[in-house]
């Protein structure tokens, strides 16, 4: 029936005592969880809200948070988290286009108040209003699977951030998809490193509900603040972006923490160069790899590589995955067409998971969504038995004196060199080539670029090396899920044109 109250209905049956959610010193039982949901459900209908209004959430990761999430679409309103790394104008931004008529939030919100009805602070505010409200009966007239669950905008790595509208069905589609793929217990302990406010950092949250499982949280992520919290809680599972388990295996060996009970680390994102994941296997020995690659337009999940670290020394390193039990995914030519095994095209999926479409904007929705695909504007290919190879967005492509060069193959080689810590490439204008091959490091140790240039002439073509290695001792920017902001990068490049090539 595609309810979204399912998964915390068979917790209740199976694990009803079990802890459902760690929150530092905060400890809730399924039971306490579904008694606080009702709560939150009902004082929001109290203070006036209607079934299919907007509840915006601008939050670090908390019990709060993970309670707002199960209870606000379950009782037929939507969510829409808030990246907490966007500036006011476009938090404002995303309030307004949402029309949001309450914000509930852990921070000053300035300015933003002025863009909804009402401002509930946590602690206190919210805390009093579960505290004082009647409960909802979350299962009773539950909303149906077309209805809309939540507003995820994009993280604004290609542009202005849109609302991707998930509905019920969506999400507790793509829950089933995950619980298909992969084997979730009800001992596992899950340590949710990544933001809430995307959809890469909730994607195993109603499977692990539905599982009777345990959520550790952690605020906001920090390597060592996140290995301590995996140790002490004997975290038996974990999902982050590849970055930031790059940061978390560098942390690992520099002074390793017990985490022999982490039985898998997932990681999703851009695609991952294989040093780096051979980096992460080292940190993590006993873990088990897995690279889950999606889009929030798909609730996060398209396809799955499972064991990734056995695959590290074969032809399917770079891959994937395959795509997930219920969800269709086909490499598209220009043409339209079906492309060949390994030949280079557009990824496109189909499944109960992807979106409605883009809220109030039906041209960008027309773009993406096309007799019943969704269009991710990723390239890569397939080979014979439907391993995905991604190899670069269709904006990072770059086209050099007629070649293409694909950024992350260029990235995959700097890595190689043991003195990179994180590499960006991307196209920059060039009066002879169009375009030219740039690249920023940040360097782990001493290492000067024409060495780094040196070295990847050892491995790729002349017209892929980067013409020129920027190095920068910070590190590269990064949107709240942790992707490397290519546009921030290129963009002082290509100031002043109409159009950036890249």
């Amino acid at each position: 029936m595609n309810r979204y109250i399912d998964p915390l209905n068979r917790a209740l049956l199976v694990a009803a005592e079990s802890e459902a959610v760690i929150d530092h010193e905060r400890r809730l039982t399924y039971r306490e969880l579904d008694a606080r949901c009702q709560k939150l459900a009902g004082g929001l209908r109290a203070i006036g809200l209607r079934r299919g209004d907007r509840v915006a959430f601008l939050s670090a990761n908390s019990h709060r948070y993970l309670e707002a999430y199960m209870a606000i679409p379950a009782a037929g309103y939507a969510i829409v988290p808030l990246n907490t790394r966007h500036a006011a104008p476009e938090l404002r931004y995303a309030l307004e286009d949402a029309g949001a008529r309450v914000l509930i939030t852990d921070r000053d919100p300035g300015e933003l108040a002025r863009s909804v009805e009402r401002v509930i602070r946590i602690p206190g505010d919210y805390d009093a209003l579960v505290d004082a409200a009647p409960p909802m009966d979350l299962r009773r007239d539950a909303p149906t699977g077309d209805a809309l669950a939540g507003l995820f905008y994009t993280g604004g790595t290609t542009g202005k951030s849109k609302g991707v509208m998930l509905t019920h069905a969506n999400l507790v589609e793509n829950a089933k998809y995950v619980l298909m793929s992969h084997t979730f217990r009800r001992d596992d302990r899950f340590g949710l490193l990544s933001p809430m406010f995307h959809a890469s950092g909730t994607f195993s949250l109603l499977p692990t509900v539905w599982m009777g499982g345990c959520q550790v949280l952690l605020p906001s992520f920090e390597a060592h603040a996140a290995l301590d919290l995996l140790e002490r809680e004997r975290v038996t599972r974990s999902f982050a972006v590849t970055t930031m388990l790059a940061l978390l295996a560098e942390a690992q060996l520099a002074s390793p923490r017990d985490v022999s009970r982490l039985g898998e680390l997932g990681h999703g994102g851009s695609p991952s160069a294989i040093e780096v994941m051979r980096r992460i296997h080292r940190a993590f020995p006993g873990a088990r790899l897995s690279h889950w690659f999606g889009a929030t337009e798909t609730t996060a999940v398209a396809t799955v590589m499972q064991d990734e670290q056995d695959a590290l020394d074969g032809p399917r390193a770079r891959s994937c995955g395959q795509p997930v039990v219920g969800v269709e995914v086909r490499i598209l030519r220009d043409d339209g067409q079906e492309a060949a095994a390994g030949e280079v095209g557009e990824v496109v999926v189909r499944g109960g998971n992807v979106m409605a479409g883009y809220w109030n904007k039906p041209e960008e929705t027309a773009r993406v969504l096309r007799d019943g695909w969704y269009y991710t504007g990723d390239l890569g290919h397939a080979d014979e038995e439907q391993y995905v190879f991604l190899v670069d967005r269709k904006k990072d492509m770059i086209i050099s004196g007629g070649e293409n060069v694909y950024s992350t193959e260029v990235e995959s080689v700097l890595y190689r060199h043991p003195a990179v810590l994180e590499a960006a490439v991307f196209g920059i204008p060039d009066p002879k080539w169009g375009e030219a091959v740039h690249a920023v490091v940040v360097p782990r140790s001493e290492v000067t670029p024409d060495e780094l240039i040196e070295h990847c002439r050892q491995y790729i073509a002349g017209y892929k090396v980067p013409k020129r290695i920027e190095l920068r001792r910070d590190p590269l920017p990064k949107s709240g899920p942790g992707k490397v902001l290519k546009h921030e990068l290129r963009a002082p490049f290509w100031s002043g044109r109409r159009e950036m090539i890249a």
